[in-house]
């Protein structure tokens, strides 16, 4: 199996339990949930042998080790036989032994100080670089992607990975041709690492940057003080741009349009059927039925979508029109500065710079959108097409957390992570997406992972859910 997580999990998802007894899965019991007679167990290494006696699947992997240097050859040792183990791990997880230990170390939010995780480096993995692609986004920054010979690392096969911009283009000194290693950053995305130039073949060719944007036509230009190439026209005549643009539009976080994916908005663009947002809710049936893969019931699920994304939130629809540099967070801010669209969009350099959030770039990339006579007609548009929102409500409340930085990290379970962020931007937090020595909270859910690690490097305060949860009862009680 390809990716052995996924399709365990979705053996497990199956409705039918038939199914999932077809599938051959085998798990390694590793920890006691909750004893209930006269065993009381000492050490984990009691329970683990207790685990085996009652036929219980135990990794023969793990050992008892009795120092530091002794847990370092341990974990040596398994990164030398990684490979030869016929499951894929990720690193080893070293813990205290006693259980009277454990008790008294205790847990820091949903963390037990009694146990840590050893991260093995990435696997990296090498091919040959066949080509390099340029492709436009949204903002029609121009990326080089790296088109590599197939190769299998860290449990997917690769063939496409991110080269981000022509500068690192150039500190790689990567030619078309060249043997690259190749590795899953963070086990999730590919990534070009290094070239092998003892490798290199004669002939092999330069990566330019093209002049022409690969999509349009028109020229690409650099600004001194960016790194990205960015195509010169905009999105209305750029189809690359204005694809990225309503994919955006269409996204979870801003309209919320269920069952859009890409491919199906890119058959909709490429058929002429929508050129701007608006033509999203002038859809007809006919109009979906006719495209490729596109049934009665796909479109009648489709058509529903598109009506219930019509009552949005302010917000959310800031955020959804795309204005480079306005990402969540802000869209909400100007949201709550701005209780009227028509201000925002007549706003001016000064007032906008006065909402939390907001520096003379971001501003000015907001004046710059709202001045094209484009965007403002995009939004007329799709006010006319029904979109609306509640009126925000005018209040005099206080703003607890005005001026205060906080950071949501693992699976919140209570609320959905965009109504967590919603409360507390509405109590005047900024939410930020990584912590930093500015953070002045951190709220931690279940599989929290380095976003947890570096707060309390930092000795940044942090909260789990049920704590979040009383804090804002608090304040709405007030």
């Amino acid at each position: 199996m390809v990716n052995p997580r996924n399709g365990a999990a979705g053996s497990l998802r199956q409705l039918d339990p038939r199914l999932t007894a077809q599938r051959p899965l085998s798990l390694f019991c590793y920890s006691l949930g909750w004893v209930d007679g006269s065993w009381q167990p000492e050490t984990h290494t009691e329970v683990l042998e207790h685990f085996r006696r009652w036929g219980l699947r135990v990794n023969q992997e793990v050992k008892l080790a009795q120092n530091l240097d002794a847990c370092w050859r341990y974990v040596t040792s398994l990164l030398a036989h990684r490979e030869a183990l016929g499951y894929e791990i990720d690193g080893a997880v070293i813990k205290v032994d006693s259980l009277d230990q454990q008790r008294r170390l205790g847990n820091v939010t949903r963390k037990p100080r009694w146990a840590i995780a050893f991260k093995f480096p990435a696997e990296e993995a090498t091919t040959t670089l066949q080509g390099v692609e340029f492709q436009v986004g949204r903002t029609g920054a121009i990326t080089p992607v790296a088109k590599l010979e197939p190769v299998f690392v860290g449990g997917v096969t690769v063939s496409n990975a991110t080269l981000h911009n022509m500068d690192e283009v150039a500190r790689l000194r990567i030619r078309i041709g060249d043997t690259v290693m190749v590795r899953r950053a963070g086990d999730v995305i590919p990534q070009v690492v290094a070239v092998i130039e003892s490798k290199r073949l004669k002939g092999a060719r330069k990566v330019k940057l093209p002049t022409n944007c690969p999509s349009c036509g028109s020229a690409i230009v650099t600004i001194d003080d960016e790194a990205v190439a960015r195509c010169s026209a905009g999105p209305n005549f750029c189809s690359a741009q204005r694809k990225e643009g309503l994919k955006h539009f269409a996204s979870r976080l801003a309209m919320d349009i269920e069952g859009l994916g890409d491919k199906l908005m890119e058959q909709l663009v490429e058929t002429g059927r929508v050129n701007q947002a608006a033509d999203l809710y002038r859809l007809t049936k006919d109009e979906l039925i006719a495209l490729e893969r596109m049934g009665s019931k796909s479109a009648d699920n489709l058509l529903g979508a598109l009506e219930a994304s019509k009552d949005t939130t302010y917000g959310r629809f800031i955020y959804a029109l795309g204005i480079r540099e306005v990402g969540e967070t802000t869209a909400h801010n100007l949201a709550n500065a701005f209780i009227d669209l028509d201000e925002l969009m007549d706003a001016s350099q000064d007032v906008l710079e006065s909402v939390p959030d907001v520096g003379p770039v971001v501003a000015a990339r907001i004046q710059e959108f709202f001045s094209d006579s484009d965007n403002r007609n995009m939004v007329m548009e799709l006010r006319k097409a029904g979109v609306r929102w509640a009126a925000p409500v005018q209040t005099d409340a206080p703003k607890p957390l005005r001026g205060q930085t906080w950071v949501l990290t693992g699976k919140l379970e209570a609320m959905s992570r965009e109504e967590t962020k919603a409360k507390l931007i509405a109590l005047g937090a900024k939410v930020a997406g990584s912590v930093s020595a500015k953070t002045d909270q951190v709220v931690a859910g279940p599989a929290a992972g380095s976003k947890l690690t570096k707060a309390e490097e930092l000795g940044i305060p942090v909260m789990d859910e049920a704590a979040l949860l009383v804090l804002l009862a608090e304040h709405e009680a007030d």
